[in-house]
């Protein structure tokens, strides 16, 4: 149990005070607050809420209305859900870029640049927990009476192929102002999607961009994630 509850606290942490220093930089500063930050911090940890919020369903499901049908629709409404949240988190890498410094502000590059790195590590790093509490729930739910359930290649190659659309969906934030809830107007969605990819060089672009950061997702989750799994699922 300690293996879990001692990076979860200092994910929390982690959390914690990028918040804190979104929200001191301002009257620290005297410059106004950068409100898209704590809109960032709020969507990085809605992934995680989500998750929750479906396990709770699960759990009152099949203690008060025992149904395959409702389990099946929690699990699979709650799914989708939770990945189309995911690369919010992961988003948060790209405020590296330092774009919120506004010329007349009299913050040190210093404060910026040990702000930016804290939203980074704590976006990076829910993401990555997201994944891993993903992969304890389907061995829970799927294969609780396997012996050793993370021999299994699926659950690597799932975990891969989300970090894959966690990449993509950064894309797709960053360069074409997507946010997940804009699939709700799907054709307003297709049109913007296929416009931008039309362009020259934009799909060679993309390509770079989702490979290069599903390396680095993947190289810190083998570092990071894997072995806190190998811990509690040996």
């Amino acid at each position: 149990m300690n293996a879990l509850l001692l990076p979860a606290l200092g994910l929390l942490a982690l959390n914690a005070y990028a918040l804190v220093l979104v929200m001191v930089r301002g009257p620290l500063f005297r410059t106004r607050v950068y409100r898209p930050m704590l809109l960032n911090i709020a969507l990085s940890v809605a992934p995680a809420v989500t998750l929750m919020l479906v396990v709770v369903l699960l759990l009152a499901i099949v203690e008060f209305f025992p149904s395959a049908v409702a389990l099946w629709a929690v699990m699979l409404v709650g799914a989708a859900t939770w990945l189309l949240l995911l690369p919010n988190s992961a988003y948060l890498v790209t405020e590296l870029n330092l774009s919120h410094r506004r010329a007349g502000e009299e913050v040190p590059l210093w404060y910026d640049i040990i702000l930016v790195l804290t939203l980074a590590m704590s976006g990076v790093l829910n993401t990555l927990a997201n994944v891993a509490l993903v992969q304890l729930l389907t061995v829970a739910i799927a294969r609780p009476n396997t012996a050793h359930p993370l021999l299994s290649p699926t659950l690597w190659l799932a975990a891969g192929a989300t970090l894959l659309l966690v990449s993509l969906g950064m894309y797709l934030g960053r360069y074409i102002r997507f946010n997940s809830w804009d699939l709700l107007r799907p054709n307003r969605f297709a049109r913007k999607l296929f416009g931008h990819f039309a362009e020259p060089g934009n799909a060679s672009a993309a390509a770079g961009f989702v490979v290069t950061h599903t390396v680095f997702l993947g190289i810190l989750y083998a570092i990071v994630a894997a072995p806190v799994l190998l811990v509690i699922l040996p």
